[in-house]
């Protein structure tokens, strides 16, 4: 049965593969845009992904804005959705609190709060940290009553984007809790391309790497043997997504999109550095020396990193089980994620 859904962040790179996925089996999309004029060139877009032009139409609307500066009229429109796809966020290593609030706590709640008035359910998309309980408590973030959690605290330490994906998690699920709605999550690990196509969009961190390392300003790998940078292919990903959003029994639940075959953080580089024709570093160096040097003002700009980048690169092994079975009753097939890091690489190259 085609269903009709409502989706912010359709214009960013998971959003792109999620609308192709969802018009490339007969299901309709409205959009949530500031620009609804820019759709038919998204629209081509999502057809050379493999999308249906005619499937997609678009609305006015800014997450930052009271009441999503929805008119009456395209308030209408958007009513019909039976799922809300929640993907839009604000990203940054240096936004400020009130920025990244503004956007990714604010909007999202606004959000929820119109899939509750519509009666839709709602998927919001989180990220992988938020199953690392050590790292949000390390933080500050109180499990058992995150209501309790000094938010301004963990933005100091988690900073403006991360901060507020995290707060964002926590009160969209009270607020779900509170009126009786149905929400989903998905909790994303760093994004690679399409694992045949190599498609990625620049901005995305995998890109920047991609680019730091075909420059040759890769002088050490961060970490250590241990760490790896969790990922999933952004098409694996789409097509989790999708399924999780029209399965009435994942309401309530957390899952977790993750790719356990994620090689470590040396051997990634070097499959990347294999593909780009280039050195890859043969050092590591620690990361608390790391995050201690990118506190050195221009440090940033000369090592080609951020001190917040370094939470997603992990020694902790994540359960996927879950997220494993899933896969089997979708019938979903993980792509070989290797693979999927070359084909990134060679599409980036191709295109300088």
């Amino acid at each position: 049965m085609h269903k009709h859904c409502l989706i912010t962040g359709g214009s960013g790179f998971v959003g792109q593969h999620l609308l192709a996925a969802l018009t490339r089996q007969g299901h309709s999309a409205t959009l949530l845009m500031r620009e609804p004029q820019r759709l038919p060139a998204l629209a081509q877009a999502i057809e050379r992904l493999g999308g249906r032009a005619d499937l997609l139409s678009a609305v006015g609307a800014d997450l930052s804005s009271p009441g999503l500066a929805l008119s009456a009229a395209d308030r209408e429109k958007v009513s019909e959705a039976g799922v809300v796809f929640h993907l839009a966020a604000l990203f940054g290593w240096n936004l400020t609190t009130a920025q990244a609030r503004q956007v990714n706590v604010t909007g999202a709640l606004q959000v929820a709060e119109l899939a509750v008035q519509q009666g839709s359910r709602m998927l919001l998309a989180g990220g992988f940290m938020l199953a690392n309980h050590a790292h949000l408590q390390s933080l500050g973030v109180d499990l058992q009553q995150p209501e309790r959690t000094d938010w301004d605290a963990v933005y100091r330490r988690a900073g403006g984007y991360e901060g507020s994906k995290l707060e964002a998690y926590f009160r969209v699920r009270a607020y779900m809790a509170q009126h009786q709605g149905a929400l989903t999550v998905v909790h994303p690990a760093t994004v690679c391309g399409h694992s045949r196509s190599g498609h990625i969009l620049p901005g995305q961190p995998l890109a920047s790497l991609i680019g730091t390392l075909a420059a040759g300003q890769l002088g050490a790998i961060p970490g250590s043997a241990k760490h790896w940078l969790p990922l999933v292919s952004v098409d694996f990903l789409a097509e989790l997504i999708m399924a999780v959003g029209f399965d009435e029994q994942q309401v309530g639940q957390d899952v977790l999109a993750l790719d356990a075959a994620t090689p470590n953080l040396r051997a990634l580089v070097q499959e990347l550095a294999a593909v780009l024709k280039v050195s890859a570093p043969r050092w590591h160096i620690a990361i608390p020396l790391l995050r201690a040097l990118l506190k050195i003002p221009g440090m940033p700009r000369l090592l080609h990193s951020d001190a917040q980048a370094l939470d997603f690169i992990q020694t902790k092994v994540f359960d996927t089980s879950a997220t494993q079975a899933l896969a089997r009753r979708y019938q979903l097939t993980w792509p070989d994620i290797n693979e999927a890091l070359r084909a990134s690489a060679r599409y980036l190259m191709e295109r300088g």
